[in-house]
């Protein structure tokens, strides 16, 4: 559902108490997080429990499983997640008794008032971007507020409500909420094609970045990695209109530069050249390029924002990951399974390059679930393309999300453009059965990767588990 932001954006201190409906999702249980620790109260519900839940409710949320009218009465603001629709009856009731209705947007915004942030954009990478210049900064000896769309594995939070003056905040362009922030620093990692079921075009899509540009601060600047074509783009524009601009990435001509870029099995090592002046060497415990460039970026932010190359270098090593950002699951029999949010076709890519290399001489054996029916219908087929990096193939049916279903479009427009041979990929339509294909298909040695947005998270669990069970049979009769 789309609630329209106000015109007066108020401070989180003036909304009273505030009802998240949704709470439960990554973006509005970080919000309230942060609220409960200024003393907000919070209350929300969500259609069914999770740890998320728990957690809230022991920082001092009331939070309820399900939605019914009379959970919002006595709030003050209602804050609706964009998967809620509109005839939630929370929302019908907040309509019809006049309550304050905010998007996400306005509500991160409402918290972030009053200090400098520092906004991290860009169609791929955010989360893992602002995960890394989180855990930099705070090994540098600063303790900033930080809303990721994820839970920082260091933490085992998605957002906190710090001490110093930065707030580090994934800035989602999904829903055109970062063009509702005014953030002193801007971090855009690429600019590709995305989300048309909101924007409707590519062109219009690249527009709302352009419009991005005009929410930072003058006096701020933009870190962008060149590498990418559409940021390069972007960079070219934000100078044009005075902005001082920090280029990042592996070619020529970018200021902060990744040079001798080594890469074994779950670690990646690059040298920092700043300007032509080489900083020393980075060492991260993630594999895979996309996560160098990532790094880069925050790296280069923390340069700019003046602090020092050998803290963020320490802070960047220990960076151990994000959940669902190829998140080791565990391993059964030299089997390792891992777990990734990947749902676009260049994340895809990314991800299988660094299942590539953690895997070694062992293969790699894919479940892949295709998040939205739209954009499934749209870039199902270079999905399929990507996937073909892997040895073996199993594509689930559409996780459908906040969209209805459409005649036609379904997980096996995916499995059709797989360019493997026919008995290396398979389209299978039942959830549940799913972890049987994987299983099957999967041997010592190998890496089973489980990758999309929606629930296709679950699996990884059960794959171990009937891994253990396979490996305790085959126990049992070698004793016989």
């Amino acid at each position: 559902m789309r609630v329209e932001v106000p015109d007066e954006l108020l401070p989180a201190e003036r909304l009273g108490r505030v009802h998240f409906v949704g709470i439960g999702g990554a973006g509005l249980s970080g919000i309230a997080r942060i609220m409960l620790a200024r003393g907000i109260e919070v209350s929300g519900s969500d259609a069914k429990s999770s740890a998320t839940i728990e957690a809230l409710r022991a920082l001092g949320a009331r939070c309820f499983v399900g939605h019914q009218a009379d959970q919002v009465h006595g709030a003050d603001t209602v804050v609706v997640s964009t998967a809620v629709r509109a005839d939630n009856p929370e929302v019908v009731e907040a309509q019809r008794t006049g309550l304050r209705l905010l998007p996400r947007s306005a509500a991160l915004e409402a918290v972030m008032q009053g200090r400098r942030v520092v906004a991290v954009a860009g169609t791929h990478g955010k989360t893992t971007t602002t995960s890394m210049l989180t855990v930099a900064l705070q090994h540098c000896g600063a303790d900033p507020s930080f809303a990721i769309g994820g839970d920082l594995n260091e933490s085992g939070s998605n957002a906190h409500d710090g001490t110093g003056d930065l707030f580090v905040a994934e800035a989602d362009e999904s829903d055109g909420a970062f063009l509702v922030y005014s953030p002193e620093v801007a971090l855009v990692t690429n600019v590709e094609a995305d989300h048309l079921d909101n924007y409707g075009t590519e062109e219009a899509y690249r527009a709302a970045f352009t419009r991005f540009l005009d929410r930072i601060d003058p006096d701020g600047f933009l870190v962008t990695c060149t590498d990418d074509p559409g940021a390069a783009d972007l960079a070219v524009l934000a100078r044009e209109r005075g902005l001082t601009v920090v280029s990042v990435g592996v070619g020529s001509g970018v200021e902060v530069r990744a040079d001798n870029l080594r890469q074994v099995a779950n670690t990646s090592t690059f040298v920092v050249v700043d300007r032509g002046r080489r900083l020393g060497e980075v060492r991260l415990q993630v594999p895979g390029k996309h996560y160098v460039l990532d790094a880069l970026a925050a790296l280069a932010c923390g340069l700019r924002l003046g602090f020092g190359f050998a803290d963020l270098a320490r802070g960047l090593a220990a960076y151990s990951g994000t959940r669902r950002r190829m998140e080791f699951k565990g391993e059964v029999d030299g089997i390792r399974v891992y777990d990734s949010y990947a749902h676009h076709p260049r994340e895809i890519t990314g991800d299988l390059e660094a299942a590539r290399a953690l895997a070694g001489d062992g293969r790699i054996v894919v479940a892949f679930q295709p998040h939205m029916v739209s954009r499934t219908r749209i870039f199902g087929a270079e999905m399929g393309v990507a996937l073909g990096a892997a040895d073996e193939v199993v594509v689930m049916d559409i996780y459908v999300a906040r969209e209805d279903p459409e005649p036609g479009v379904t997980g096996a427009l995916v499995a059709d453009a797989v360019p493997l041979p026919a008995e290396h990929v398979v389209f299978e339509p039942s959830w549940s059965a799913t972890a049987d294909h994987l299983v099957a298909r999967a041997r010592p040695g190998d890496i089973v990767l489980t990758l999309g947005a929606g629930d296709v998270t679950l699996l990884g669990p059960s794959v171990l588990a009937m891994l253990e069970h396979q490996s305790l049979g085959q126990t049992a009769d070698d004793d016989v």
